[in-house]
């Protein structure tokens, strides 16, 4: 309920228009959007893009400690990769997170529903961790505070540095601004069309649940891989992901 009031709170503001101008009341938004906006604006046409009606996915790797951001600027249009982020720091191992306090980074399907210009890590994008797959996966204290964030330090989140962050802030201000109400998060172990995801099957061989968990995963992956346009994601009752 907490993450639905944050996101309704969130979407209201991006579609009166007021939800930039707020963020923008904040000091280091606003030191964001001086050093990085027209930086960002050149790369955007550089690669045929803009801020205008601008939409934003994020795919992050944990092996890789990459975090990847696709843009488009019409939904007729695949998605573009435009940069990719170093994860900084990395906590917990491969797989999903299930209890509060396990340093587990969340694997699966999210989306970023709140924007925290004041954060102990000097900006941050909360993801809308423990989601339903989450929930109905796992019992008990789920936790939950998962973000993309500034300073290079975590435990469970993903961090990517102040400067990359201020960048990153401001491509997802810039979305919702435009009216992009989820901004896609996923989350995966490794690439799964490589050499990589071959050895994680050997290793965690003994863990037929959590190779199902991956090959889950890896059905929402595959097409996107394929075709730069993202499936639409559910949840069964089971707590598995399908897609459209």
């Amino acid at each position: 309920m907490k993450n639905l009031l944050l996101l309704l709170f969130v979407s209201t503001f991006a579609f009166t228009g007021g939800f930039k101008a707020d963020q923008l009341t904040h000091e280091r938004v606003k030191t964001a959007y001086r050093e990085k906006y027209a930086p960002l604006e050149k790369q955007l046409q550089a690669k045929g893009l803009s801020f205008q009606n601008l939409q934003l996915y994020l795919r992050a790797f944990k092996h890789e400690k990459q975090v990847e951001v696709w843009a488009r600027t019409s939904a007729e249009k695949p998605f573009t990769l435009f940069t990719t982020y170093l994860i900084c720091a990395r906590s917990g191992t491969y797989g999903p997170k299930r209890q509060e306090g396990d340093g587990q980074i969340p694997e699966g399907f999210y989306y970023i529903d709140r924007f925290n210009p004041k954060s102990n890590y000097y900006l941050s994008l909360g993801i809308n961790y423990p989601n339903a797959a989450d929930s109905a996966r796992h019992t008990g204290k789920l936790g939950g505070d998962i973000f993309l964030h500034g300073d290079c330090v975590t435990l469970g989140c993903l961090p990517l540095t102040d400067e990359k962050m201020k960048e990153l802030y401001v491509l997802t201000v810039e979305a919702y601004h435009q009216g992009q109400q989820q901004i896609p998060v996923h989350i995966f172990p490794t690439r799964f069309n490589t050499g990589q995801y071959a050895q994680l099957r050997k290793t965690y061989a003994q863990q037929p649940a959590l190779l199902a968990f991956w090959e889950n995963l890896a059905s929402g992956f595959h097409p996107f891989e394929q075709h730069r346009f993202l499936p639409r994601v559910q949840v069964t009752q089971g707590g598995q992901y399908a897609f459209q």
